[in-house]
Formats: C-alpha cells, sequence, structure tokens
C-alpha cells in the first residue's frame, strides 16, 4: 500500500509539473502582450521597446519600471508601471504615460479587486471629460493629483473616496518615479523626487473608513 501510494504520488507531481511547464510559456506570453497593448494605449504615436525598460526610485523609496516612448528615434515621454495597496480592496496596479514635460497622457489599470459599481469605475471615472473628474492631459509637473477632500481639485468617485485616493496615490507614484529621474528625457538614472512626493498627502481621512463595505 505504501508503495502503491507514493508511486501515485510521483506520478500526480509529474503530471502537475508538465502542465506547469507547458502554461508557463503562454501565460507569460498573454502577460507580455497585454502589457504591450496597454503601453501603446498610453503613449500614443509612440514606438517603446520593452527592452529599454529601466527603474526609477519614488519618493517612498520603492522602485518603478520605466519604459522610454519615442517618436522618430527620440524619447517623447514614457510609460510607467505603478501601484498602491491602499485600495479599498487592497492591491491596484495601473500604467501611466506621460510626455516629456509630465503632461498625463493616459493611463490604464491593470489589475484591482474594488467594488463593481463603485471602486470598479476608476477604469472610466478619471479619464471622462465631466466637472473635475478627468485626469488626463493635466501637467503633474505642477504637483501631485488629490481628490477634493485632501485639497485638490479632482472630483472622487461617487461614494469611492478610498478608491479614488488609491488610484491618484498610483499615479502619483508614477509621477514621482518619472519626474524624479536625473533626465526623464534621456533616461538616465534615476534619483529620488525632492519635491512633493507620491506618498505625502494619500493617507486616509477619518471619513474614509470601511463600514458595511461600503466607502465614503
Amino acid at each position: 500500500m505504501f508503495f502503491s501510494l507514493t508511486g501515485i504520488c510521483l506520478v500526480s507531481g509529474a503530471i502537475l509539473a508538465g502542465v506547469n511547464e507547458l502554461t508557463a510559456k503562454p501565460i507569460a506570453e498573454a502577460q507580455t502582450a497585454t502589457l504591450k497593448s496597454a503601453i501603446k494605449a498610453v503613449t500614443p504615436g509612440m514606438d517603446v521597446n520593452l527592452n529599454e525598460a529601466y527603474m526609477a526610485v519614488t519618493s517612498d523609496k520603492d522602485s518603478l519600471k520605466i519604459y522610454p516612448a519615442k517618436i522618430n528615434g527620440q524619447v517623447a515621454g514614457a510609460a510607467v508601471e505603478s501601484s498602491t495597496e491602499k485600495g479599498f480592496s487592497g492591491h491596484i496596479s495601473v500604467i501611466v504615460g506621460f510626455d516629456k514635460s509630465g503632461k498625463l497622457l493616459n493611463y490604464s489599470v491593470l489589475q484591482h479587486s474594488e467594488t463593481p459599481g463603485l471602486g470598479a469605475r476608476m477604469e472610466q471615472w478619471f479619464r471622462t471629460d465631466k466637472g473635475h473628474q478627468s485626469v488626463i492631459g493635466r501637467d503633474l509637473s505642477k504637483g501631485e493629483l488629490k481628490v477634493k477632500k485632501d485639497g485638490g481639485d479632482v472630483d472622487a468617485i461617487t461614494a469611492a473616496t478610498i478608491s479614488s485616493r488609491a488610484f491618484l496615490n498610483a499615479i502619483n507614484r508614477a509621477r514621482s518615479a518619472y519626474l524624479g529621474s536625473t533626465d526623464s528625457n534621456t533616461g538616465a538614472s534615476p534619483q529620488v523626487d525632492s519635491g512633493t512626493g507620491a506618498s505625502g498627502d494619500n493617507t486616509q481621512a477619518a471619513d474614509s473608513t470601511k463600514q458595511g463595505g461600503k466607502q465614503s
């Protein structure tokens, strides 16, 4: 009996290892394809070579990956992978496109677990040209983005302040890494942003505590 069980375990393990090996490559290829698509969306009209990516330090001492974006061989901006753990349901990852001056060209939400109908609306809310919702076209070289409750001018998602703060935290961290580089035009060695950092004012206010699965 012992040897029979051992044999079964060995065979099962071999099958699982084979399945993992067969699926690893397609999964990696799918993830790369998704990343390429997202980068293209946030750097319109620009060319990006994934192999030219470099790491840059944010004001909170984290490191984010930056993909230089070029037009006719000259750096014209970048796509920045960023994330935050401050979402209502935790992790949110985005990719943000900037031009050379720091203007936000576009963004794409790569991953989140926010509440459908509330925080999940970030995918469209912050690009909608209504009131002060949209962050597209904003010049982030002038400072970080904040919701109105935190003294900024960005309209938070209705009933989803925590998610809104988290989304802007991810955007601000991307800004910090990109504009904090020694030379964001050439992708030279990055430095910590000495100006207003991405994490400075994104703490949750008392009115944004999680209660009954709802956000203020």
